[in-house]
């Protein structure tokens, strides 16, 4: 499968709670999110091939997925970081609000550190990258249904290297208490993006941009959106990367 041709992920850690539990005994029911339908058919097709998987439902974004997980009741949701009405760190949140044995795992081919770090406060048990081969996402999900967690080792050096920088101070508590959505728009309106630019870039509504902008400037304390760019630059935030205009996968 395309999508699932890379390196390994990271040895497994020791084994959960869930490890003789019924649910690995029989086959798993899972729930596949990605808006990208070709991306998704593919997955439910490789998983499918799976003995011990069962693709109950598929959606395409954080409204469909709630509700298909409340329609269909799945025990395991594959999940994409970016999503068209929403982050996938979001959905996974409302999930497990919901149902809080749920088991998420995320694939996106996102491995910027803030990603994996709001997957993690989530709830997520597992980020997995789509270069990553398929045998590895198998054993990442029989990993996760047994209790354990799983995170791809291609992100886990930049997750520690944020979360050491974030306890030595250097990110402020303003800047560590925006979401990874937010955070991803900040570095756009420092650069200058109206709210409809922004909208574009990310595959949100004028609407929900213009809330985010809202917050974020309300977490900053900043009275306009003016005030970004220097605030970005005087607590050496990341601006855009170039690879956002092409793949937000």
């Amino acid at each position: 499968m395309s999508v699932l041709a890379g390196p390994d992920l990271a040895e497994p850690g020791p084994r959960g709670p869930f490890e003789h539990s019924p649910v690995a005994a029989r086959q798993v029911r899972i729930l596949v999110v990605d808006d990208h339908e070709v991306v998704r058919r593919g997955l439910v097709a490789f998983l499918e091939r799976r003995e011990q998987f069962q693709v109950v439902a598929e959606a395409g974004s954080c409204a469909e997925a709630i509700a298909q997980a409340r329609r269909f009741r799945p025990e395991l949701v594959l999940l994409d970081i970016s999503l068209p009405d929403g982050s996938g760190t979001e959905a996974c949140a409302a999930l497990l609000g919901e149902f809080p044995d749920l088991l998420v795992v995320f694939l996106t081919s996102s491995p910027d550190g803030l990603d994996v770090m709001a997957a993690i406060t989530a709830g997520a048990r597992g980020y997995v990258l789509k270069q990553t081969r398929s045998s590895a996402l198998v054993r990442t999900l029989d990993a996760v249904v047994r209790g354990e967690s799983q995170f791809d080792a291609a992100v886990t050096g930049m997750v520690l290297e944020r979360i050491r920088r974030m306890a030595s101070g250097g990110y402020p508590e303003d800047v560590a208490g925006l979401t990874a959505r937010e955070l991803e728009i900040v570095p756009l309106m420092a650069d200058g993006r109206t709210n409809k630019e922004i909208a574009a870039e990310v595959f949100l509504s004028d609407r929900t941009v213009k809330n985010y902008v809202s917050s974020i400037l309300g977490k900053l304390g900043l009275s306009h959106r003016a005030q970004v760019p220097a605030y970005v630059a005087s607590h050496d935030m990341p601006r855009p990367r170039a690879s956002q205009t092409t793949d937000r996968s």
